[in-house]
């Protein structure tokens, strides 16, 4: 015995949570999203902003070196430095100094955010040493020794000036100190957005679990589910997709249930019906003497009729189990007039009929044909058998309703079994015909598959019964020419022979007028 390895069981993340973790990152995500664009375009204006600013003082700057002092040109470099640092009003987060000979010798008046010489001390060389290769630089970046400070640094040079000849002008902007309050801003909406992304997911969860609970429910029901146990219905509750979904789940446990219930009582109709035949033949075939020919002969004959009435049934059976698939029939448009001739000539050829014409509805109608003959030919078959065999086979139309009917000439159904006639396995009072009791119900169930029902009726003036199918026909509409047969007319549907449960006859003849002399036309009620 070979021992297989049993799967390993991947664990169960339920709807709930995988929603709840969908909504949480969705809106984490779009948080992120938008806090950072802002971030960024925030940050992105702060830094325009600083080199507009140092833009703003490099040109004061040049002007006041261009135009001098009260209308006094500079005679030395050092005294226009010395000019440009004093009366610079640098702004918040901004350092000053002016530089020559590789160091600082000039600060303002004034206490400043930024020392530029003692906050970095290796500014001051970087900054000679890249206007020594480039001359001026403006909008540049130092990120050492633990500061950011954009700046700018000019050469001031005067014409014939003393030593030295040329000062450099510098001046920088904290970068980190510029945008601590939009990081403050960064800062609060990090902890705002935690909050909010946690208020989110809790209140997911608690809606996710409102609106998923009828689905648990249709879990739990269908886990208590089983043939034994079809009673139990999920609660419909509200009007949104969910509450449809129940009602639906509700639907099919109601049409589970009948199919389960209608399975039960065919097996047990079949069981009742088959033990009879069985117990007969068993009987019979155990008290047979072998040894005398009249008694085997008289067994034989009994055995054979009673698998011929055994064949019925499963025959029987077999077309209402046609009838339950998912697809029972096949509407076609039907020329009505036509397809009623049809079935009376083929009614015509039962054995025992005498068949009359009855009036024939000129309508065209979406119906399956080769079962609604199968239906009025199953009628006439019991008309014949029930009825004495005098039959009047039409059609009429009332409202949105087709009624196509066979009226025969018997003694008639008493009114009380009119509701029961239908069902499966039921009979006639009084039968005494052989049958299997399935034939009217075969009727029913073609009816029904239509959308219509089979129904009962005493004939007006009697005697006699008039059977009738009775199929709904929205947009029936009179046919485009007269029924002729041919042209637009469906294919005649073959006569119903060892599928359709009617025995024929091919030599027995009938017409649609035959009739006594003087004797006029039977109608459905009349």
């Amino acid at each position: 015995m070979t021992d297989h390895p049993t799967a390993t069981r991947r664990p169960v993340i339920s709807v709930r949570v995988r929603l709840v973790v969908a909504i949480v990152i969705s809106v984490a995500v779009g948080l992120l999203a938008v806090g950072a664009t802002v971030y960024l375009v925030e940050r992105a204006g702060t830094i325009d902003q600083i080199d507009q600013r140092l833009e703003d003082n490099l040109a004061s700057a040049r002007y006041l070196v261009s135009e001098g002092l009260d209308g006094r040109s500079w005679t030395s470099s050092e005294d226009a430095l010395d000019a440009v640092v004093q009366r610079m009003s640098p702004d918040d987060n901004t350092g000053v100094v002016g530089v020559w000979g590789g160091e600082a010798q000039r600060v303002p008046g004034v206490p400043l955010d930024l020392d530029l010489v003692r906050d970095a001390p290796g500014f001051i060389d970087h900054v000679v040493a890249l206007t020594d290769d480039a001359g001026a630089v403006i909008g540049a970046t130092y990120a050492e020794e633990g500061v950011r400070w954009r700046y700018l640094a000019v050469p001031i040079e005067i014409p014939d000036s003393p030593a030295p000849a040329s000062a450099l002008f510098v001046m920088a902007f904290d970068i980190d100190a510029e945008l601590a309050e939009i990081n403050d801003a960064r800062d609060a909406y990090l902890a705002v957005s935690a909050i909010v992304i946690v208020a989110v997911g809790v209140i997911a969860g608690i809606v996710a679990g409102r609106l998923l609970r009828p689905l648990r429910l249709m879990r739990t029901t269908a886990e208590r589910v089983s043939a034994q146990s079809l009673g139990e219905r999920l609660p419909v509750e509200g009007r949104d997709d969910v509450s449809q979904l129940a009602g639906t789940m509700n639907d099919m446990l109601d049409r589970l249930d009948t199919a389960l219930e209608s399975q039960k009582q065919l097996l047990s109709d079949v069981r009742h019906e088959l033990r009879t035949p069985l117990t007969i033949v068993r009987g019979h075939l155990e008290l047979m003497d072998p040894t005398d020919p009249r008694d085997v002969r008289e067994t034989q004959a009994l055995a054979l009729d009673e698998l011929d009435r055994m064949s019925e049934l499963v025959k029987g059976l077999s077309e209402a189990a046609a009838l339950h698939g998912p697809s029972p029939v096949h509407p076609v448009a039907v020329d009505v007039a036509d397809l009623t001739a049809q079935i009376v000539r083929k009614a015509g050829a039962i054995v025992g009929s005498e068949v009359t014409a009855g009036p024939a509805a000129e309508t065209v109608a979406v119906l399956d044909p080769a079962r609604v003959t199968q239906a009025m030919l199953q009628l006439a078959q019991n008309g014949v058998t029930h009825g004495g065999g005098r039959l009047v086979i039409g059609s009429t139309l009332a409202e949105d309703r087709l009624e196509m009917w066979v009226r025969d000439a018997g003694p008639g159904v008493p009114a009380d079994a009119r509701s029961t006639i239908f069902e499966r396995f039921t009979r006639g009072p009084g039968a005494e015909a052989p049958g299997s009791g399935l034939g009217l119900n075969i009727v029913q169930m073609i009816a029904q598959a239509h959308g219509g029902e089979a129904l009962v009726r005493d004939a007006r003036p009697g005697p006699g019964s008039v059977f009738v199918l009775s199929l709904p026909t929205p947009g029936a509409r009179p046919p485009a020419s007269p029924p002729t047969g041919h042209g637009g007319v469906p294919p005649r549907p073959p006569l119903p022979g060892a599928g359709g449960g009617v025995p024929t006859a091919p030599t027995a003849t009938a017409t649609p007028s035959t009739r006594p002399s003087g004797e006029r036309p039977w109608h459905p009620s009349s």
